[in-house]
């Protein structure tokens, strides 16, 4: 899978590492930066995708689109589509081009706004990345989690690096019996939840 990551899909994702590398440096406001995850974390969770059961894929927050091309890259393995969630309206246009430039516009469906408004409407969720503002990981956690199958996927991202922030969240997965749940120290430190 990673061996063969097809040119368009490859320049982009150098090309969007290249602006959130520049971001970090230059000071740019948090807001507007991508602040999108490592590579070795893309890789990371585009395994746990591939190897995910049957069922909806979902990403909760876009950003540029660098996490959603790595997970597309499972969904073309797998033969499944991706739908992901974009609050910011300049991240969802920045991610559409990628979309395009890449060729995977087929696969994933953009959804604009709060994950938190839509995700009521999908069942049957088999995979999903969570990455977004720390203050709705809780929501997003309890939002998705009854709406997973059994052996479905939650991984959340920043559970080293906002481990206070995420406090909260962490401690409630940690114990949730409807979830065995593990902190992985991959990139910023990634919660990986697997529906029992």
């Amino acid at each position: 899978m990673f061996h063969d990551i097809p040119k368009p899909t490859l320049a982009r994702m150098k090309y969007l590492e290249e602006i959130d590398t520049k971001d970090r440096a230059d000071g740019t406001p948090r807001l507007s930066r991508l602040r999108q995850i490592p590579a070795e974390t893309g890789k990371f969770i585009a395994l746990l995708a591939a190897g995910a059961p049957a069922g909806q894929y979902l990403e909760i927050g876009t950003s540029a689109g660098y996490s959603t091309l790595w997970l597309a890259l499972a969904c073309r393995l797998r033969g499944r589509k991706l739908t992901t969630f974009e609050v910011l309206e300049e991240k969802a246009e920045i991610a559409l081009q990628t979309f395009e430039l890449s060729g995977d516009e087929d696969i994933i469906d953009l959804v604009r706004g709060n994950a938190l408004d839509h995700l009521a409407g999908y069942e049957d969720v088999s995979f999903c990345f969570l990455d977004v503002e720390k203050e709705v990981y809780s929501d997003c956690y309890e939002a998705v989690v009854p709406r997973m199958v059994s052996g479905g996927i939650l991984v959340a991202d920043n559970a080293i690096s906002h481990k206070t922030e995420l406090r909260l969240m962490l401690d409630q997965a940690q114990v949730d019996d409807r979830v065995d749940a593990i902190v992985v120290p991959v990139g910023k430190g990634l919660l990986v939840c697997r529906k029992k």
